[in-house]
């Protein structure tokens, strides 16, 4: 698996759980020793020069881990501060600085333990910053995040790639890969499927119609008769509770909305949708095929 990150670009990382993507950063930022093959970061070898990397890097991952639940916000990161080396006459102005790109400006009084899973998110970026890194690691920073929230920590990772930070986001939330990324790689089985812009992956999945049917109580039989129809690709089923939603993949010059409908007679359905093929219908496709 071979791939190059451009300084100051928002490199996206996809792929099933499992595929190799937190293994991936976990060697960038030296946690694992390769065991076969080169790394390298800001032209240092993560083997050889480990402590040059570590100098170079920031990491945040989703999750709770990472904070002092009794500290304020500010105290936290005025501890890492310390553990990061960054000099005491700095702090102050860096601290403020990290605040505001990350919104918790006027929140940073408060104990972090009664902060929001945004605001922990948020800050968990501000850390990650704090000694000024070439290269952040964002490890599924949105895992658990509400929409609202999650949409706020999507504009603090955009206004901080504007800024020339070099930023490795993994993430299973196609929409947030599509709306940040400035390339992708899709990763399946530990090699490298596709890599290119969004727009270049969603390409994969030119050619394409999808079809989405809510359906209640649907058996297997019918999904083994959807997937047998003339022009389908590919049919997903997701359970939603008691709902399922039935995606199906057809040839785009294949309209098989009608027979799809027919095969699902008696079966209790709710909305039924046909559309042009999104990032996430190219990223199952690259997957599917490998």
């Amino acid at each position: 698996m071979t791939f190059t990150v451009g300084r100051g670009e928002l490199f996206g990382l996809l792929g099933p759980n499992g595929a190799g993507k937190t293994t991936t950063i976990k060697l960038l930022n030296t946690l694992l020793i390769p065991t076969s093959g080169t790394a390298r970061v800001c032209g240092h070898d993560v083997e050889k020069d480990t402590r040059e990397v570590r100098r170079r890097i920031g990491y945040v991952f989703g999750g709770d881990r990472g904070l002092y639940d009794r500290l304020s916000a500010l105290d936290n990161l005025r501890y890492f501060a310390e553990l990061y080396g960054v000099a005491p006459r700095d702090q102050k102005r860096r601290i403020a600085e990290l605040l505001d790109l990350v919104g918790l400006a006027g929140r940073e009084g408060e104990r972090v333990e009664g902060y929001s899973r945004g605001m922990r998110q948020r800050l968990h970026i501000a850390r990650g910053l704090l000694h000024s890194p070439d290269v952040l690691f964002l490890d599924e920073p949105s895992i658990g995040v509400d929409p609202v929230a999650a949409r706020e920590l999507r504009r603090t990772v955009a206004d901080l790639a504007a800024t020339g930070t070099t930023v490795l986001l993994t993430t299973h939330y196609m929409a947030e890969a599509d709306e940040l990324c400035d390339r992708i790689a899709v990763i399946a089985d530990g090699q490298i499927q596709a890599l290119g812009t969004p727009a270049e992956l969603r390409h994969r999945a030119d050619g394409r119609r999808v079809v989405e049917v809510e359906a209640y109580g649907v058996p297997e039989s019918a999904v083994e008769s959807l997937r047998g129809l003339p022009g389908v690709r590919e049919t997903a089923v997701e359970a939603r509770g008691a709902l399922q939603l039935l995606t199906v993949h057809s040839d785009a010059h294949v309209d098989v909305q009608g027979d799809v409908l027919r095969e699902l007679a008696g079966i209790r359905l709710g909305r039924v949708n046909s559309r042009e093929p999104t990032l996430e219908d190219a990223y199952v496709a690259i997957v599917s095929a490998a």
